[in-house]
């Protein structure tokens, strides 16, 4: 009787732990479900309106601009480098995000391969931090010029914009690839449910049932050291800047060099306060801030500063314009 119950013992033993091991692959294995914008489910054919209508104004504007950018000699200056730098982080950062949350309004396509829902992941905080490290350099383009104008062509060299092209793509790439590490380590055995549009590092790491407390810091420390940084050395050019425009002897210059200015900031802050809230919300406003506020501002650091940074960027630059028009005519000339 005593060996009949110590087998039925490691049985039971053995079944649990088969259990256990199945569970915690079950969301490797099924992949995720991305459920949208909770709480405005019946509204999601109507929400697709203006987020396509937005996706596509950022493809077809910043495309434009890419497309004029390589094709005008006269613009392969610095600040245009660094502006068709931004105009392709900014198209790959929307197109991370977009279709598949615009497949999951129409189609209701809410599934995901857990790779592919990290891939997704990755590929999103890598360009969000890449643009970031974009706006910086511009910023600093606008110092060089504004402040230290005859210096301006022997500090921004080409081989200084390589460099600085090298060390955003590096310091992205950085950051974020150990993040597939920290997630790949986690046991997997609670629902494969993520309450959002898209994959972030924080929704993947509340799936896991383990102690995700490495997650938490590291993506906050991320976000601080990168973007933190970013939006540090941002307001101390501005600072510079601004101090400079003010001692303009012209008021026209001064008012208009304002305006460029304020257009700029605009854009900027539209770009960091919706992601800089959805990296703390996801941390510490859980309960208290509602879901659906939280990954609607998610979706606008997506594609609102790419559709607009083609307009604020481009269309309010005279040599861009001018550009424009000789691109379109070239192109009139050909077709005939």
């Amino acid at each position: 009787m005593t060996q009949v119950r110590f087998l039925q013992k490691i049985m039971v033993i053995s079944s649990a732990n088969s259990i256990a091991a199945v569970n915690s692959s079950d969301t490797r294995m099924a992949g995720c479900l991305l459920t949208g914008i909770p709480g405005l489910e019946h509204l999601h054919t109507w929400l697709s309106i203006p987020f396509c209508t937005m996706y596509i104004a950022a493809l077809a504007g910043n495309g434009i601009l890419i497309c004029v950018i390589l094709s005008q000699p006269s613009l392969h200056e610095p600040m245009y480098i660094f502006l068709l730098m931004l105009a392709s982080a900014d198209v790959l950062l929307s197109t991370s995000a977009m279709p598949k949350a615009l497949a999951n309004f129409w189609l209701g396509s809410r599934h995901i391969s857990f790779d592919g829902c990290l891939t997704q992941m990755f590929f999103i905080h890598f360009l969000f931090v890449a643009d970031s490290a974009v706006l910086l350099a511009m910023a600093f383009d606008r110092y060089v010029a504004i402040c230290c104008p005859l210096r301006y062509a022997t500090v921004l060299t080409s081989k200084v914009i390589g460099k600085i092209a090298t060390a955003t793509l590096t310091r992205s790439f950085s950051i974020m690839f150990p993040t597939i590490f920290l997630l790949k380590r986690l046991h997997y055995c609670r629902t494969n449910i993520i309450v959002h549009t898209f994959c972030e590092h924080m929704g993947i790491a509340r799936l896991s049932c383990s102690d995700i407390s490495i997650n938490v810091w590291y993506g906050l420390a991320a976000a601080l050291l990168s973007t933190g940084l970013d939006i540090s050395l941002i307001s101390v050019s501005y600072v510079h800047i601004l101090r400079a425009v003010f001692h303009l002897p012209s008021q026209d210059a001064r008012s208009k060099a304002l305006g460029t200015c304020g257009s700029h900031v605009c854009v900027i802050l539209l770009f960091y306060i919706p992601a800089l809230f959805s990296v703390f919300a996801y941390r510490f406003g859980g309960r208290r801030i509602p879901r659906y506020v939280h990954i609607l501002l998610a979706n606008l650091y997506v594609v609102i500063p790419p559709m607009l940074n083609p307009i604020i960027y481009g269309v309010r630059t005279k040599q861009i314009l001018e550009g424009a028009k000789q691109m379109f005519s070239n192109l009139a000339k050909e077709s005939k």
